[in-house]
């Protein structure tokens, strides 16, 4: 992941990759306990994904997303990342841990959402810094408090 460009220090960007952070621990943890042979703390850590993977798809995709992707410059890369949040919520929607296949595609998924995560912190995060105006950062923080309505404190 990057760490040169400085976005890592924007409160929005921050704000997003711990969210990231999270998910991925929780992924992590969903996959071990599986290993372990324990399908319902997999369960219970694969709905916590889901949760807070919908707060963070709505924070970004109203937000930052919107605001990016009326620039033909982004567009395509944006609609791509949007696609991939729909196939996962989709497949995160149906998945049962008692179905070998499913764990597979669990594993699958995962590792898919480890280079999802890689084209936002590595492309999109730091094309954010140039692409935005003040007016644009405004509205993408509007989108993640309305999608974050219990954090406490402002981005």
């Amino acid at each position: 992941m990057c760490h040169y460009c400085g976005c890592r220090e924007i409160p929005l960007i921050k704000e997003f990759i711990a969210e990231h952070e999270s998910v991925t621990d929780a992924a992590g943890g969903a996959l071990r306990a599986l290993d372990r042979g324990d399908p319902t703390l997999a369960a219970e850590l694969v709905a916590g994904m889901e949760r807070e993977l919908r707060a963070h798809w709505q924070g970004e995709e109203q937000g930052l997303f919107a605001v990016m992707g009326g620039d033909a410059e982004y567009a395509g890369y944006i609609d791509a990342l949007v696609r991939e949040h729909r196939e996962l919520a989709a497949f995160l929607g149906r998945v049962d841990l008692r179905r070998t296949d499913d764990v597979r595609q669990l594993r699958e998924a995962v590792d898919e959402l480890y280079r999802h995560i890689a084209k936002e912190e590595d492309g999109l995060f730091p094309a954010s810094l140039t692409a935005l105006s003040g007016d644009e950062w405004d509205r993408s923080m509007r989108a993640w408090r309305a999608a974050h309505p219990e954090a406490d404190g402002d981005l």
